[in-house]
């Protein structure tokens, strides 16, 4: 693999031979996506600056040009109109001040005074590798070019936290700013804390958000608040959880506090249980925006850190997820793939039966599928996907057990076995509606409309592309529409 020494680093990125070589590296793979945000070359983490801005939605996404590994970090830039057709623009930051020296790390954008203002956390490290994060700003104008202010607008953490002290997530109050941004108390537990400014430019620190989980990991990353219903939400992804039944299967979480709007004085937040927002594989580090039309609109890193993943042997790791309309419902929040991606539909395939057993409907391996399951009279029904010699993804509905099931252990190039091939929902309803995406090396799944939802990573071989529906001891009636990507 190219060197990626801190010398070598802008140089390389800038040596167009080399990203020739990679790109040419990369074309050989056999799991590039096909409607998905991926990296170009090298490795893609943690969706950055998510935000509406002249008539665009603009994201940022943490990169590392040079290879599959967690190297110092750029932040790249994608664009679009319509939330489906992204263009790839090109380096939006570059870790090149003393204060970024070893990565620009994660943060978030806002429009003010005509710019977009990006805040995020510089990897500062000094002669001896000590950690220092400092919160930085960068200044994207009307032209597209992108200015970063010379001196952090955050240099110190404040007395209490350790150097775990990132991912600032901007919102505006009126005619003021606020950031919370993750942290680490010195007792090595997980908080939130929050910032106040008047201009984006000079902040003061408030203090740590009060919540009921005082004792809840050992670091909290990539928080994000907003407000939907009149109600606050606090997403954010726990490092340190132990796995407690079906949930917290993964190396790190990600969730949300659905609870009363946070107290900006008092600095309390009143909430209920914490909740997984995917339930998968593959998810972590999500952010959200609101555009123009007043929706609430997510994104997520469709991987998690400190995992191999079959794509790396070419040189490239990781995409980002289908961006996904928040609401909440009955205390729960939902994610509803945005309306958006109607636009990519074609070949529409219909089938309608009473099953029982097997059924081939349909072959693919880019398409959306959605299939509801009513009268559900079995053990348990559901889709086995891109089915080959030997594979198959499977999701199933366990009807005595009351869970869903998605199972990958046979869906191709192992991944992340040491955290199990298969995820689970308790779930208890008369009927059960799938709303899936396929793309050759990633599924999510939208339970009953996005009250549930699960993101995964796959790798199976191109020939493994039929789609069956099935049942064990009994029968269901099943609707089927399938539309090819």
């Amino acid at each position: 693999m190219i060197s990626y020494e801190k010398e070598e680093l802008y140089h390389s990125v800038e040596n167009k031979e080399i990203i020739s070589q990679l790109k040419k590296q990369i074309s050989q793979c056999p799991w590039r996506q096909k409607f998905h945000i991926q990296p170009e070359t090298g490795l893609l983490n943690d969706p950055n600056g998510f935000a509406f801005y002249r008539g665009e939605y603009h994201l940022f996404y943490q990169w590392f040009p040079l290879g599959p590994v967690h190297g110092i970090k750029y932040w790249y830039h994608v664009k679009s109109k319509d939330l489906v057709n992204w263009e790839n623009i090109g380096v939006g930051i570059k870790p090149d001040h003393y204060y970024d020296n070893y990565g620009a790390y994660s943060g978030s954008g806002i429009t003010h005074n005509g710019n977009l203002y990006l805040m995020y956390t510089g990897n500062h490290r000094d002669e001896l590798m000590s950690r220092k994060p400092m919160q930085a700003l960068a200044i994207m104008k009307p032209d597209g070019s992108i200015e970063k202010l010379p001196e952090p607008v955050i240099k110190k953490v404040p007395e209490g936290y350790t150097e775990h002290f990132r991912d600032p997530k901007v919102w505006r109050e009126n005619e003021n700013f606020y950031a919370v941004i993750g942290a680490q108390r010195q007792n090595k537990t997980g908080c939130v804390v929050l910032y106040h400014s008047l201009n984006l430019l000079n902040w003061t620190f408030l203090g740590e958000i009060e919540t009921s989980l005082n004792n809840f990991g050992y670091m909290w990353e990539c928080p994000d608040y907003f407000e939907l219903n009149d109600q606050g939400v606090l997403v954010f992804s726990p490092q340190g959880l132990q796995p407690k039944g079906s949930k917290y299967q993964n190396i790190y979480q990600t969730g949300y506090l659905i609870g009363d709007v946070l107290d900006l004085e008092e600095l309390k937040m009143s909430h209920g249980e914490f909740k997984e927002l995917d339930h998968g594989f593959d998810f972590y580090a999500p952010q959200s925006m609101e555009d123009d039309r007043g929706r609430r609109i997510l994104v997520g890193w469709m991987g998690l850190g400190e995992q191999a993943y079959p794509t790396d042997k070419f040189g490239w790791a990781h995409c980002l997820t289908l961006p996904r309309e928040l609401k909440i419902i009955n205390n729960h929040l939902y994610q509803i793939p945005v309306s958006e991606l109607k636009s990519l539909r074609k070949d529409e395939q219909t089938f309608a039966s009473t099953v029982t057993g097997v059924v081939d409907f349909s072959r693919g391996t880019h398409y959306e599928l959605v299939c509801e399951f009513t009268q559900i009279q079995a053990d348990e029904v559901g889709v086995n996907l891109r089915v080959g010699d030997g594979e198959k993804t499977v999701i199933k509905y366990m009807v005595d057990e009351q869970k869903i099931i998605l199972d990958r252990s046979q869906a191709g190039e192992e991944v992340g076995l040491e955290y199990g091939t298969t995820r689970e929902i308790p779930f208890n309803q008369e009927s059960l509606k799938l709303q899936i995406f396929m793309d050759t090396s990633s599924i999510e799944v939208f339970i009953n409309g996005g009250e549930y939802v699960m993101t995964s990573r796959i790798f199976p071989r191109n020939n493994a592309n039929t789609i069956q529906v099935f049942t064990t001891n009994g029968s269901t009636k099943v609707e089927m529409k399938k539309w090819d990507y």
